[in-house]
């Protein structure tokens, strides 16, 4: 083999490190940047291991409503109940969060579920709290045996749900949240990106081989 032929073989494996080296590198920041809002917001609960149950359950106006209807979209499913004084305080950023997410229509669906008795219950709650009923989706769950204590086991409100279009549980969180800033939202349109995060949560701490991304992207996690 002659020098000229070493020469461009050297040349070839130096390019395909650096454009190897480069790909890496963009994957990585992609990677981070799509771990940037889960890590923020610190779930008690994320990871792609498990389907959301999925139900029907009439709303205000008595039409029953499918999750699995929405199948295609990221669904945010909230819990609450008139008789939860943290749930009554939360209402108001709820409401706040869904006028941010009203031009995502197609892409994410903001989607409540309340034990309270009827749908007049619930109107007469949302009218004193809010002043509206009209801002999201409320289903009804008298009591909850149907489907938030049944199929998702819920006993503590509020509890909110992130679901991914294919209707995985990518996160929950327990208790209130500020839902008013930019990382909600963040995180709901992350859950359709070609990479996504793969850092997961149990008991609200990051576990798993990609726990440590979470201290990288969000020091103090």
């Amino acid at each position: 083999m002659s020098f000229s032929q070493i020469a461009q073989m050297v040349v070839i494996v130096l390019a395909f490190f650096g454009v190897y080296g480069f790909v890496a590198t963009a994957r990585d920041g992609e990677t981070r940047r799509a771990c940037t809002a889960l890590c923020a917001l610190r779930p008690d609960y994320a990871g792609r291991n498990r389907m959301a149950p999925d139900f029907e359950l009439p709303g205000l106006d008595g039409r029953p409503v499918r999750l699995s209807s929405f199948r295609g979209k990221t669904v945010i499913l909230h819990f609450w109940t008139k008789t939860c004084r943290p749930c009554l305080e939360e209402l108001p950023h709820i409401a706040d969060f869904a006028k941010v997410l009203k031009p995502y229509a197609g892409k994410v669906e903001l989607i409540t579920i309340t034990t309270d008795e009827s749908a007049e219950d619930a109107r007469a709650t949302l009218t004193s709290v809010i002043g509206s009923t009209n801002d999201f989706t409320v289903l009804i769950d008298p009591d909850g045996d149907k489907v938030v204590n049944g199929k998702y086991g819920t006993k503590l409100f509020p509890e909110t749900w992130f679901i991914d279009p294919k209707g995985v549980i990518r996160a929950r969180f327990d208790g209130p949240r500020d839902w008013d800033n930019a990382l909600p939202l963040d995180l709901a349109q992350t859950l359709t990106a070609p990479i996504p995060c793969e850092v997961a949560y149990s008991g609200g701490k990051p576990t798993g081989p990609f726990a440590g991304l979470c201290g990288e992207v969000s020091p103090g996690s």
